[in-house]
């Protein structure tokens, strides 16, 4: 009896390892980029800039991180991510009251960079506005 319980043994292990190994083989990889967005920067002259990005980001910041060719800088706070500096250009309310403006699909965000969730085919807009 323990022979019988030996080999069903190793058939076992053989099995689960060829099914780990099938597994591995041919399960679906995540692709890099899964997410196509858009993301317009217009500044404080009105110039407008797009980009087109491809991003497995959950948040827009990780977005903003991944468009070649933006910058961007700010303070993390109480709130999330504050962004005050874009492509070089500074929105300071205690100065002008200007500050950056986010919208996803011509809507308002509801949240900031760092909460504002990234969904394939989103098109961001971030505007210079004065208050």
């Amino acid at each position: 009896m323990k022979k019988k319980h030996i080999i069903a043994l190793i058939l076992a292990v053989v099995l689960v390892a060829g099914m780990v190994f099938a597994w591995s083989t041919f399960s679906e990889k995540p692709t890099e980029g899964t997410k196509e967005i858009t993301i317009e920067v217009v500044d404080d002259k009105e110039a407008s800039v797009v980009y087109e990005v491809k991003t497995d980001a959950e948040y827009l910041i990780g977005a903003m991180e991944d468009a070649e060719g933006l910058t961007f800088d700010g303070s993390e706070g109480q709130y999330g991510f504050t962004v005050s500096e874009i492509n070089g250009v500074v929105a300071d309310f205690t100065v002008d009251s200007s500050y950056w403006s986010f919208y996803v699909n011509d809507e308002y965000c509801n949240y900031g960079v760092s909460e504002q969730p990234v969904n394939d085919g989103d098109a961001f807009r971030i505007v210079y506005s004065t208050y």
